[in-house]
């Protein structure tokens, strides 16, 4: 067992992305290769976007702080603290319209 404050882990990675070029910061906070489930918090500072990406199976972004916009498709679905968004499953990118940090969990498909 082991237990991960993700409050803590977003301030952390909120601080260093303001501290850096790119205006990101990431860690795995679980899974991995060898893993099909993958968790990995994400911060991004303001006007910071993820390129665009294919989707590598089931995902889901759970917005811990800011706000931030998903697109796909031609859509765009914004998402604040607490939301919760259903990643499409095609190539999207995502946005921070604030400051924000965020959990995207990957089920990896084989």
């Amino acid at each position: 067992m082991r237990k991960i404050s993700l409050d803590a882990r977003a301030r952390e990675h909120l601080e260093r992305a303001a501290a850096s070029p790119t205006g990101r910061s990431a860690e795995t906070v679980y899974g991995g290769h060898e893993h099909t489930l993958r968790q990995t918090l994400i911060a991004l500072r303001a006007g910071t976007t993820l390129a665009e990406h294919e989707n590598p199976g089931e995902a889901t972004v759970l917005v811990l702080r800011g706000r931030v916009r998903l697109y796909s498709g031609g859509q765009a679905w914004e998402g604040m603290a607490g939301d919760l968004l259903l990643v499409p499953p095609a190539r999207h990118s995502l946005e921070a319209l604030e400051d924000a940090a965020a959990l995207l969990t990957v089920a990896k498909t084989p």
